[in-house]
């Protein structure tokens, strides 16, 4: 707390959020983004389907740790939206013939607008009743577009080679970069996957900078006494909900249009698109930036020098969530923060108080 003494004239106060650490922070990852993009020239297709991997599920875990770890809506039904914009990805190209491309976008905006009915429905449950009614609600999805014949019923359908290669620059990619066709279609997805992802930790990390983040923040540290504060916590929880289903619309379709095939229970997998999810978050850290981001890439390795181990593979998974859960509650992330005072993409305002002289000198002192 700030002595009485050392208010007095000549000192001024301002809000600040960002500080050197995290602008150096932001200057890396900027540079890691350029890096990335590079991949594809260097690296061969494997290492490119690979990351496309990682990107998704990193942006998956973004969204449901702005929807769990800040609004408090713990989801085990955001499958339902990785499969509704799959499944709209393939109706706005095999039926409407729209070209991919405008297809995601568009399928990210369908999955926001019928996020306001499920709302209605799961918004009224609470608690673990509102989990369970996630889940169910995504199965009705499924068992839904199970019965569509025209977009291969229970069976699923896939994408002609005419309309997985219709995404605008391929052709460029391949005379470019001089690949076959079915690599410059990884590398088109693998540039989306990129733009998409980078999009997706950019919308989080500005609203919860925002004053929507600022209602987040105080609906997660104490719901009744934001509340109180006049925060009208079921119009933020909404505008989060619908807004993560939109971003959780458009990575699905980006995932079936890589994948050029999809049906019910792959689309609306639990497993795939939720647990994982869960498991990435909770590790990493929720209710952090850095957390998932950290989560997104022990699952990721894990998947990849693990998986052939079979069974042994999920049992491994399971004991680090068990061991993470009991000994870093605030996940890795969270045990290294909290360890050495280290936030690279802070969020909470600092209260600052400046001397005139110390302004001429460029310094200033943080309140706690």
């Amino acid at each position: 707390m700030m002595d009485d003494g050392e208010a007095g004239p000549g000192r001024t106060y301002r809000i600040e959020t960002a500080g050197r650490l995290s602008r150096v922070s932001a200057a890396a990852a900027c540079v890691i983004l350029f890096g990335l993009a590079l991949v594809p020239v260097l690296a061969g297709r494997y290492v490119v389907q690979d990351l496309i991997f990682l990107f998704y599920m990193l942006a998956l875990a973004q969204c449901w740790n702005l929807l769990a770890g800040y609004a408090g809506l713990i989801s085990v039904g955001q499958q339902a939206f990785v499969g509704l914009g799959g499944y709209l990805l393939f109706a706005l190209t095999l039926r409407g013939e729209i070209n991919p491309l405008l297809a995601i976008p568009i399928a990210g905006l369908v999955a926001a607008v019928l996020a306001l009915p499920t709302a209605l429905i799961v918004f009224r449950l609470r608690e673990a009743y509102f989990a369970i009614g996630t889940w169910v609600v995504a199965e009705v999805y499924r068992l839904v577009f199970a019965q569509i014949k025209a977009l291969g019923g229970g069976t699923g359908t896939s994408l002609p080679p005419s309309v997985t290669s219709s995404v605008p620059g391929i052709d460029w990619i391949a005379s470019m970069l001089d690949v076959r066709t079915p690599a410059a279609r990884d590398i088109a997805s693998y540039w989306l996957a990129l733009l998409l992802m980078a999009g997706t930790l950019a919308f989080v990390y500005l609203i919860l900078r925002s004053r929507r983040g600022l209602a987040l923040g105080a609906i997660r540290d104490n719901e009744a006494a934001a509340a109180g504060l006049a925060v009208d916590i079921t119009s933020v929880k909404l505008a989060v909900y619908v807004a993560t289903a939109a971003m959780t619309g458009m990575i699905g379709a980006l995932i079936y249009l890589q994948k050029a095939r999809i049906s019910p229970d792959a689309a609306f997998s639990v497993l795939d698109w939720t647990a994982y999810v869960i498991f990435i978050t909770v590790i990493g850290g929720i209710g952090t930036v850095e957390g998932p981001i950290i989560g997104a890439i022990i699952f990721y390795l894990m998947q990849r020098y693990l998986a052939d181990f079979g069974a042994w593979y999920l049992i491994l998974l399971g004991t680090l969530g068990i061991l993470v859960m009991l000994f870093a509650p605030k996940g890795l992330w969270g045990l290294v923060a909290e360890r050495y005072d280290l936030t690279l993409f802070p969020t909470r305002r600092r209260l600052v108080v400046e001397a005139e002289h110390a302004e001429r000198k460029g310094s200033s002192r943080t309140l706690s």
